[in-house]
């Protein structure tokens, strides 16, 4: 059986972002009554593994007919999903002391994005005096996103506070566009947050809502998104400062048929259900 699967570089070559990191992601962020929440959560999956398959080689393991006409009789590539490569990365980034990122899409990519943008905006400040504002970094994320948007992946909420304009929250989703917003979401887990944020949004909440709002959104995505998971990390920024809260996964609200974490295999078993699957 082994050898019906060879590893190769050719295929691997014909997708040069195959075996990369990839955010999987749920990012919100959330513009309240005295500034911004963002979270995310903590889950970073590897992209597609890829496999030449000898379809010969296969078709003799599995005794089946050989049939030239139908499969040809060359080799395939075959996928074989992802995996997930870090349950506990941070996606929340710090650009300057007063604006922060929350990051999906290919990990290398918003990585050395937001290590760029660093350095401009530290340049940036030295040269005024005084930290940029928040609009400066989202534009600045919006300038790289865009002019490389053929080679990157990368969708982006920048959330911050400055002087002028107070808490503000800028998307800048795949392409590059730019938007200044009340609240914006992102990732894979998004898709399963917008009825909830459209029930559940209101303007002017306090500092206390909105976290509690943050980690229910980004909660209820990691319940129903296979990509997303691990913890929630937030973050706090106003006109005192920035403040982090970690949530483990045990923290968390269950949403509809979740099961209860428990530490091992051996919790479970101690509860007297026979099957493991079962509370």
């Amino acid at each position: 059986m082994d050898s019906a699967f060879t590893a190769s570089s050719s295929a691997v070559g014909e997708a040069p972002t195959s075996g990369e990191h990839r955010m999987g992601t749920t990012i919100v962020g959330v513009c309240y009554n005295g500034g911004v929440i963002l979270g995310a959560d903590s889950r970073t999956s590897t992209g597609t593994i890829r496999f030449l398959l000898d379809l010969h080689v296969l078709w003799d393991v599995l005794a089946l007919p050989w049939v030239d006409s139908a499969w040809g009789t060359g080799n395939s590539v075959a996928d074989l999903g992802m995996y997930v490569a870090n349950r506990a990365s941070d996606k929340i980034t710090s650009l300057t002391d007063n604006v922060y990122v929350c990051r999906s899409g290919s990990a290398a990519d918003t990585q050395v994005i937001s290590d760029y943008v660093r350095y401009f905006l530290h340049q940036h400040t030295i040269q005024l005096g005084q930290p940029a504002t928040v609009k400066v970094a989202a534009n600045l994320i919006r300038l790289l996103a865009y002019q490389n948007k053929n080679m990157l992946q990368a969708g982006m909420i920048v959330g911050g506070w400055d002087k002028y304009e107070g808490g503000q929250i800028f998307s800048v989703p795949l392409g590059g566009t730019i938007l200044k917003q009340s609240f914006a979401i992102g990732g894979s887990g998004s898709s399963y947050l917008y009825a909830l944020l459209d029930h559940e949004w209101r303007d002017g909440m306090s500092q206390e809502e909105a976290e509690k709002f943050v980690v229910k959104a980004v909660s209820l995505a990691m319940a129903r998104d296979g990509a997303s998971g691990g913890v929630v990390r937030t973050v706090t920024i106003n006109a005192d400062g920035v403040t982090k809260n970690f949530y483990p996964g045990n923290k968390l609200p269950l949403w509809h048929e979740e099961l209860e974490p428990h530490n091992s295999l051996l919790d479970i078993l101690a509860g007297g259900s026979p099957d493991p699957m079962v509370q």
